[in-house]
């Protein structure tokens, strides 16, 4: 076959000849158009022109029907193959094309005689490049024996070949195609070692209350998006109350996941203090900012209390917290909010919202609620509509949340969410949890009247003998504590659950008792040991508006 006929016809074949000259190019969609003939003549006209303008006096510039396109084609690094007709049969290969795949026959078809064109998907590009005219590329295709190649088919409009031609250049891009997996590989390693990092640092099992339900969810992001800091934590403070945390470091990667850690670990240690909400958030702000100033974070932290029916919550720049009353009414809490955790020079204060029976709230972070291009508080409203909807256990609520606000497995960020449910009870289970309280008037005549309270609620609630004598011990020790060392008002609470009996004495004096040493001869100083030691466990607080509380805890035999 004569290729110096359509040789003229191949795209960028005009550009080529031209380059040196300061003429101008013709347009591709011109090349493919005109006939052979005229394509050969221009090119010549161009040579001839370059020619008589060159400065340099040199008039023997080679012009292009000098040169035999199969010699130059055969010289190509890159596969080279011309196939024609409908049939898409061969009717050239160059010397990298056998070398690669083997020789072809002339005639044959590319169906029949080339296996790598399927690997390549050049059949279906091939037919597009026919029935459009345009050129079609694909990008680092795999063969079976595991190279890559690109391949473009450029149309090739000569009589010479029936139906049409396609002129097929593939190059070789297997060391780019592994280099790009070992990349690849080396992301997806350090994506798994991070979202390892981030699920070891989470809560393997939650702390689960007497009084409330709970369940948490965290689903990292997509494999496009790196792990960020997102956390949670339940934490049981003793006296039946519960401390909930949720937070969301402003990072990415090992990092984030690692301050995330130590956030998490610090709220635990301050939580033991059982401080008020705003101050654990103050004590926070300031670690943060040791940690890494570069990074900050946002976090909720909030306290339940069975006896006040409420979260008492402080929030540093989180999202706020959603309460679904009973009958399907949500709730969302207010102000106060903070600047986030590591900005520094803030007060926060906390403000409270009320959990009732038949109540669940739900904590999260902006992964659930925040899209682009939409403002975040829609994200809000639509993650509240669809709270107002979903019942059923924590777990339920949670994937019926994720689902709703369409967060799947290819999400582009990482999504914590914190389900706490206050159970409504009733029936046998309401006859588990009772409470009882009796003012302490007058001297120290309150301390056999809270005695005798004592013996009789516990003797109500049909507690075996010798819990119900270790519990009015511990009454007598807690209220003679309170009537020596504090100040009215004076109060004591029972409680009992399904799990343990709680009994709880408070008065107006903020000082906290401490366990101490008693000497042999000392007459006081005795009543926290002797707690200490027949107690479960106990421990004290400050109360809002000053004052204290101290109580203990024995476990319900089984």
């Amino acid at each position: 076959m004569n290729f110096t006929r359509w040789s003229a016809r191949l795209p960028g074949t005009q550009r080529r000849a031209a380059r040196g000259t300061e003429g101008s190019v013709p347009a591709a969609r011109g090349e493919y158009a005109r006939r052979p003939g005229r394509l050969v003549d221009q090119a010549a006209e161009q040579t001839e022109a370059a020619a008589a303008t060159d400065t340099s006096g040199t008039a023997d510039v080679p012009a292009l029907e000098d040169f035999s396109v199969r010699e130059l084609l055969g010289r190509l690094p890159g596969l080279v193959a011309l196939v024609y007709g409908p049939e898409h049969r061969i009717a050239y290969v160059n010397d990298a094309y056998a070398a690669a795949f083997g020789p072809r026959p002339a005639g044959a078809t590319v169906a029949a005689s080339c296996p790598e064109a399927e690997d390549l998907g050049l059949l279906p590009l091939i037919d597009q490049v026919l029935r459009s005219g345009k050129p079609r590329t694909v990008k680092s295709r795999r063969t079976q024996d595991g190279g890559s190649y690109t391949v473009t088919c450029l149309p090739v409009d000569s009589p010479h070949l029936d139906g049409g031609g396609v002129l097929v250049h593939a190059a070789d891009v297997t060391d780019h195609a592994e280099a790009a997996e070992r990349l690849r590989a080396s992301e997806r390693r350090h994506r798994e070692t991070a979202v390892t990092l981030q699920r070891s640092l989470l809560p393997q099992d939650l702390e689960q209350p007497d009084d409330l339900r709970i369940a948490a969810t965290y689903q990292p992001g997509g494999t496009d998006a790196a792990v960020g800091g997102d956390w949670y934590d339940v934490i049981t403070l003793g006296a039946g109350r519960t401390a909930l945390v949720i937070g969301d470091v402003m990072g990415r990667g090992v990092r984030a996941a690692a301050v995330m850690g130590q956030l998490r670990t610090a709220v635990r240690a301050y939580a033991r203090l059982d401080l008020p909400p705003h101050e654990v958030l103050q004590l926070l702000d300031g670690l943060a900012a040791e940690i890494d100033a570069s990074q900050i974070a946002t976090c909720v932290y909030a306290i339940h209390d069975p006896n006040e029916g409420k979260l008492v919550y402080a929030s540093a720049g989180h999202l706020p917290i959603l309460v679904r009353d009973e009958d399907g009414t949500v709730r969302r809490a207010e102000d106060p909010t903070g600047p986030p955790l590591g900005t520094g020079g803030w007060l926060h204060t906390s403000g409270s919202i009320a959990l009732p029976p038949g109540s669940t709230a739900v904590l999260y972070t902006d992964g659930l609620v925040e899209r682009r291009r939409e403002d975040i508080d829609e994200g809000v409203a639509a993650l509240a509509r669809a709270l107002s909807g979903a019942s059923g256990t924590p777990q339920v609520v949670c994937d019926r949340l994720l689902r709703s606000l369409g967060v799947t497995a290819e999400h582009d960020d990482d999504v914590a969410v914190l389900v706490v449910q206050h159970p409504s009870r009733q029936g046998p289970d309401a006859e588990l949890f009772h409470n009882a309280a009796l003012e302490l008037l007058g001297g120290v005549e309150a301390a056999p009247r809270a005695r005798a309270f004592a013996s009789g609620v516990l003797s109500s609630w049909r507690f075996p003998v010798e819990l119900r004598d270790l519990g009015v011990l511990a009454t007598s020790e807690l209220v003679a504590n309170s009537l020596q060392h504090g100040t009215p008002p004076m109060r004591l609470r029972l409680r009992r659950t399904d799990r343990r009996l709680i009994i709880e004495v408070t008065d107006g004096d903020d000082h906290l008792p401490r366990r101490r040493r008693a000497e042999t001869e000392d007459e006081a100083g005795r009543g926290i040991s002797i707690i200490a030691t027949i107690a479960s466990s106990w421990g004290s607080r400050r109360t809002p508006g000053g004052g204290k509380a101290v109580w203990c805890e024995f476990a319900l035999p089984d």
